[in-house]
């Protein structure tokens, strides 16, 4: 505890009532949480088990679990949950699925499964390009736990009223296949919190002290779950910071914290206002820009590092010209302070941003790393061929069944799969199975029935050849080439580079199955199950070492650096319509894009660069701009603005220029 500041110890020690603690960036926070938990168990005897921690990413919780783990050790850490808050909402239904409405071994639609389903759907209302918009107000309707029915009774728009009445469908369809999707996950046991008194009643004895990491990002129903996990009892800690919450447009609320107040009138607030990551000018910037939007908890962020740099703000012509100052100035500030190019993060809005930007470091050869791109087992080709093997491995997973069944399309619709899916539960047995049964020609038409028992018949042919002969890579590959992928590729691809760049990724991953297929010296130990298992271990263990020891410069969205630092950071883009975004302009939610600005800022740990471009290319227009309010917003005396014309003539400045390259090729040789 003597680590600890003051308000870091209250915060800790605050154990008998509800607790919110506002942690600003860089306060400790998880130090907090994870003391806290030690705590609990240590000091106040409470039994690992009934606690649980809960947060927002696998990373956050992964990393929360480890440090609570070096503080309690051995036989007292037993039964201690730390999870995402979808996690939790699926050990529930894993333990109940029959107070969920679910039956056992029910699958999960992810987002790619749910984006298919609606495709089906609304191919017989001929609007396919409607799909992401429906799932996304779907996904609304869930985060805000209402039903088919209500969304249908409180649509405000035409848009809002189709997309609740494939809802209703949607929702039949997700009950024949026994499945939920990923917002089920936290709707479903919210609401039978909410209506089911005896499970609830369970839930609350299980937990008996909750900690909530990432408060701000709550949405209704997780709001909800919180609420009645802790009961009459109470007792939990919230730890969040409203300035920190740009996750509107997933759901999130900052305003739960507010409600807090309103739901738990003894609630106790606990400011950490003491900033361990950057220096007091970067902090002031940011309590400067940030005390623009309302609040309702008051904070300011304080630091002991001392005043540091000046912020640079750079004016550049356009776009070209701001990557290229941008990528030079990396380079410079690396050969004159001796960093390392992990040290720095260029920070944007769009990813569209980073084209330009790529362009220049690869001129400079500057090694870089784009976060938050798609993994390779994320793609969907990807996925399209692991749902096959998942089904060659086990002929019960209706997922991947559902996920292969149309891919490519085999003329058997979602009415088909909804009476095969009520079909298959009747039964008890996976839809696979279900394909085979004499009884399944009383609830399906016999065409359909022929082309389910085809499908049935030809995959069980190419899983014998897989697992059971002698060359399962051959066989995998005429699996592909049987049911015509390139073919299905090049329709579904916007060109044919894009679909052969595809079929690269597919041939990629069968290239690794048969190395991994290689390495196996015994015949007899040779399990095609076993080297697919390996191959997705490998893959994740190989992202985990690039994002830990790569010396490249970090290029990422402001969305994705949250929960982040560095010791240099340019955020680029300064400009009214990007930043804030146009969207939100016409929308009124600045507020969140200055939010959005506020955790830009408290990324960098010592200097911290903005760029705006007085031009830009829009719509294959080159246009002026105008600078970002933001800018006018920071405290002019704490700035140091380049580009502007600085008084300097021509001379003055080419000999400025000339002394630079003298002192780079000094400390070059």
């Amino acid at each position: 505890m003597n680590d600890l500041n003051p308000r870091q110890r209250e915060a800790v020690m605050a154990i008998t009532g509800p607790v919110l603690v506002l942690a600003g960036a860089g306060s400790g926070k998880t130090s907090v949480i994870t003391r806290k938990i030690a705590y609990l168990i240590q000091e106040c005897g409470l039994p690992a088990h009934k606690i649980l921690a809960v947060t927002f990413t696998n990373k956050a919780a992964r990393e929360m679990k480890e440090r609570a783990g070096k503080l309690v050790q051995g036989p007292e850490a037993r039964g201690l949950t730390v999870s995402t808050f979808h996690t939790l909402g699926l050990n529930m239904l894993k333990r109940h699925p029959d107070q969920f409405g679910l039956k056992k071994n029910f699958s999960i639609f992810d987002a790619e499964d749910s984006r298919t389903l609606l495709g089906e759907l609304l191919h017989k209302e001929n609007a396919s390009d409607r799909v992401d918009l429906v799932r996304n107000l779907i996904s609304d309707f869930k985060n805000n736990l209402l039903t088919p029915e209500a969304a249908v009774s409180r649509a405000n728009t035409e848009g809002e009223l189709f997309a609740a009445t494939v809802y209703g469908t949607y929702e039949r369809h997700l009950r024949a296949y026994n499945a939920v999707d990923f917002d089920d996950l936290i709707g479903r046991p919210t609401l039978a919190l909410q209506d089911n008194p005896t499970l609830r009643e369970h839930w609350q004895n299980r937990v008996h002290y909750l900690l909530v990491d990432e408060y701000q990002d709550t949405n209704t129903a997780q709001y909800l779950l919180v609420k009645h996990l802790v009961g009459a009892r109470a007792c939990f800690t919230a730890v969040g910071d409203d300035d920190q919450s740009i996750y509107a447009w997933r759901g999130a609320r900052p305003e739960n914290m507010a409600e807090l107040a309103v739901d738990f009138p003894q609630l106790k607030v606990i400011k950490l206002e003491q900033n361990y990551r950057s220096t007091s000018r970067i902090l002031k910037c940011a309590n400067t820009v940030i005390a623009n939007n309302p609040h309702v908890f008051e904070k300011q962020l304080w630091s002991q590092h001392g005043m540091g740099d000046q912020i640079r703000v750079l004016q550049c012509p356009n776009e070209d010209a701001e990557a290229e100052k941008v990528a030079t100035d990396i380079l410079n500030h690396k050969l004159m302070n001796r960093t390392e190019f992990r040290d720095y993060a260029v920070l944007y809005r769009g990813n569209f941003q980073a084209r330009v930007l790529e362009t220049k470091l690869r001129e400079f050869q500057i090694p870089y790393k784009i976060s938050g791109g798609q993994s390779f087992f994320g793609r969907a080709e990807i996925k399209d061929v692991m749902a096959y093997l998942r089904l060659v491995i086990n002929p019960d997973d209706d997922n991947a069944f559902l996920r292969v069944i149309n891919t490519p399309k085999r003329e058997i619709g979602p009415a088909t799969l909804e009476k095969l899916g009520s079909y298959a539960q009747q039964r008890g047995c996976a839809m696979f199975a279900a394909c085979d049964e004499m009884g399944l020609s009383l609830h399906v038409g016999e065409r359909a029935q022929h082309r389910l028992q085809e499908f049935s018949s030809w995959l069980q042919d190419t899983a014998r050849a897989i697992v059971d002969g002698d060359d399962p890579l051959a066989a995998i590959k005429q699996m592909l080439s049987d049911i015509q992928y390139m073919d299905y590729l090049l329709d579904q691809s916007a060109t044919p580079q894009a679909a052969e760049r595809r079929m690269e990724s597919v041939n990629s991953f069968l290239a690794s199955i048969q190395r991994l297929w290689e390495r196996i010296d015994d015949e007899e130990d040779r399990d095609i199950e076993a080297v697919i298992r390996k191959l997705v271990l490998l893959d994740l263990l190989e992202q985990q070492a690039e994002a830990d020891d790569s010396d490249k410069v970090q290029l990422m969205t402001l969305h994705a650096a949250k929960g982040l630092e560095f010791p240099h950071v340019t955020l680029i883009g300064l400009e009214e319509d990007l930043l804030p975004h146009r969207n939100s302009i016409d929308a009124g939610t600045v507020e969140e894009e200055r939010r959005l600005m506020y955790v830009g800022i408290t990324r960098a740990r010592k200097t911290l660069t903005l760029t705006y471009a007085a031009r830009r290319k829009s719509g294959g227009e080159v246009l002026p701009t105008t600078p970002s309010r933001f800018l006018d917003e920071l405290p002019a005396e704490e700035l140091s603005w380049e580009g502007r014309d600085s008084g300097r003539s021509s001379e003055q400045k080419q000999a400025l220029g000339r002394a630079h390259l003298s002192s780079l090729r000094d400390l070059l040789n």
